[in-house]
């Protein structure tokens, strides 16, 4: 079966394609709410917690959180249902819908995008979820988890962008506000930006912790 469609290039065919239900403005709002719930229950944990995390840390921690949630759940969804979310209309479905205006790559399969966001999925959010409670524990390898995990968001979005450029944004409407901009440029420099910013901080503290353990090592001997 096939049925008009809102995704580039615009002859492609999408089988069993069937519009989503309802507006964009509530897909983004419900989506919205359940992140801000994630966000706000994880800097629960963190402002009660007598570490005594700072207002960056705090941030951090929850931008963890987060990541969590969106790698493992819905980007664990497409990974599931890459193959059959066109036709459906539960909530992840209608989420992946609306996203693919600003990269059809998803609704049609695309192999890079089907692989990375497995690896994604299922190794880069568990890690997420390691990274907050060692955080909020204060594990020693807590840091090493930030190092790992944003190394592997920093690699993943690169090439998933780099990609897309290389192929001459042929899968949405190039500088479209919403589509373009918001759902493919901003929501993806972030990924970026964070994770960068993440593996300069544990640069730094397991350069620092090494130089310390150097400099006993030097006193033993």
């Amino acid at each position: 079966m096939e049925s008009p469609h809102p995704y580039f290039p615009k002859d492609v065919v999408i089988p069993n394609y069937v519009p989503n239900e309802g507006s964009t403005l509530e897909i983004l709002a419900k989506f919205g709410a359940i992140t801000v719930v994630v966000v706000g229950g994880t800097y629960a944990l963190a402002a009660k917690s007598k570490l005594g995390f700072s207002s960056i840390e705090k941030a951090k921690i929850c931008w963890l959180s987060a990541c969590f949630f969106i790698h493992f759940f819905l980007e664990g969804y497409f990974s599931l249902n890459y193959d059959t979310f066109p036709e459906k209309q539960n909530f992840l479905a209608r989420c992946w819908k609306e996203y693919s205006k600003g990269d059809s790559r998803y609704i049609l399969k695309d192999t890079f995008t089907v692989c990375m966001e497995t690896i994604t999925a299922f190794i880069d959010g568990p890690l997420c979820l390691i990274a907050v409670y060692a955080f909020l524990t204060n594990k020693p390898y807590r840091y090493i988890v930030q190092l790992i995990v944003s190394l592997c968001q920093l690699y993943g979005d690169i090439l998933y962008l780099s990609t897309e450029a290389f192929e001459g944004f042929q899968h949405g409407e190039i500088f479209h506000p919403i589509y373009f901009w918001f759902y493919f440029f901003f929501m993806n420099i972030l990924w970026i930006i964070i994770p960068f910013g993440c593996i300069v901080e544990s640069f730094h503290k397991l350069s620092k912790a090494q130089s310390t353990d150097d400099s006993m090592q030097k006193k033993k001997a």
